[in-house]
């Protein structure tokens, strides 16, 4: 069924990001996770020719599919024609004002993933129920000191629990990627460690991480010119020697949060 819609509107994949989910499947265990309740709203990001749209408008209240592509928006509006309960937005999710949703369900483009994730987090919603590049969610959700752990670790830590919740092979795509593929549940929630002021942290992170193969202190010297620090060298020769010794890779969010606190009441002091 679903690979005969490919067929029925002409549709090729293969160029940007453009590998349409056709397992039937998987296609229903990705609605399954997202466990939809009466009167919620379904964000649905690169809706491609509605595979997922279709089986979130049986149980959602709304639905709202974010698409690029005019050939694709084309059959969306064609394949959903008198369809009230979905509203699709042309555009690029990255410059749209997204409409408030409880849920987001999509198979996400994977060469922007790592945007996408950062402005949901922005946003205040239930769930997120997510495919990405497999390589990319095992970034999600990497333990400190393992070669996986990066900002993007830190940062999803800092908004949700993510773990993934399985693994989809490169047959399950039309056409298939290169890579294999992983569908991640985000489930947003107040930070478990204290942050004084979150966008400092969230920048700090950016920064360091910039310079992930160098120790602490001259991570933070090096990348001041995006963090601001003044007096960076004083602040830095406050800040705790045995963790200044490490690298950025190898202190958890918790440590890292603690640490972003005790530079910006440094900096008052010095």
């Amino acid at each position: 069924m679903v690979r005969s819609i490919l067929r029925h509107y002409g549709i090729h994949g293969g160029q940007h990001d453009q590998h349409f989910l056709v397992d039937e499947g998987i296609l229903d265990r990705i609605v399954e996770s997202a466990n939809i309740v009466p009167g919620e709203t379904i964000l649905e990001i690169g809706a491609g020719i509605g595979n997922l749209t279709e089986r979130l408008l049986c149980q959602a209240d709304k639905v709202i599919a974010v698409e690029l592509d005019s050939k694709l928006v084309a059959v969306l509006e064609d394949r959903f024609r008198g369809e009230e309960k979905l509203q699709i937005i042309h555009g690029d999710v990255l410059k749209v004002e997204l409409p408030t949703f409880d849920k987001v369900v999509a198979n996400l483009p994977y060469s922007i993933s790592s945007e996408i994730t950062f402005k949901l987090f922005k946003h205040d919603f239930k769930l997120g129920v997510l495919m990405y590049q497999y390589e990319f969610a095992q970034r999600m959700i990497a333990k400190a000191g393992s070669d996986d752990y990066s900002r993007l670790t830190v940062n999803t830590s800092y908004f949700a629990d993510a773990s993934i919740i399985m693994k989809v092979p490169k047959g399950a795509f039309s056409p298939p990627p290169q890579v294999e593929s992983a569908v991640i549940k985000v489930c947003p929630r107040p930070a478990p460690f204290n942050v004084n002021d979150r966008d400092f942290f969230l920048k700090f992170v950016t920064a360091i991480f910039t310079k992930r193969r160098k120790k602490i202190k001259n991570s933070i010297i090096e990348s001041n010119h995006m963090l601001g620090i003044k007096n960076v060298r004083q602040v830095v020769s406050r800040l705790p020697e045995d963790l200044m010794k490490l690298r950025p890779e190898n202190l958890d969010p918790a440590q890292l949060a603690a640490l972003s606190n005790l530079i910006l009441v440094i900096q008052q002091e010095v």
